[in-house]
């Protein structure tokens, strides 16, 4: 720390147990430190991820354009065939051949797989 206006003290004086007081502190205005920091102009700070990342809507979209056969997993167990027409935020409408068209809630999807993979799947022997 370096003292000014006069209040310089010789080491003896400090050391006979003169206060300290006559001393000043030495802060910067704010206009002195606003001067010598550069803005931040590029600085980006880390945004949160999305709530979504589109993985969700590239699939489905790949599955109704190519109209393949998907198996749909109840959270009951039961299975549902057919494919993908259309979907949105809450459910997808699953047509089929041999029944009614559906539209189904998402959050009762277990889950769901091309049907082709249940047909390799028995295709290939168990090892």
């Amino acid at each position: 720390m370096v003292p000014t206006d006069g209040a310089l003290m010789k080491d003896s004086e400090t050391r006979k147990g003169e206060s300290l007081s006559s001393r000043r502190l030495i802060r910067p205005s704010i206009s002195e430190v606003a001067d010598r920091t550069p803005l931040r102009v590029g600085v980006h700070r880390k945004q949160a991820p999305p709530e979504q990342t589109n993985a969700e809507n590239y699939y489905f979209i790949k599955q109704m354009q190519n109209k393949t056969a998907m198996v749909v997993v109840l959270d009951d167990g039961a299975e549902l065939r057919g494919w993908i027409e259309w979907y949105d935020k809450d459910c997808i409408k699953l047509n089929r051949t041999d029944g009614p068209n559906l539209l189904i809630y998402k959050h009762c999807i277990r889950f769901m797989f091309k049907e082709e993979e249940l047909r390799q799947r028995r295709r290939r022997p168990r090892e």
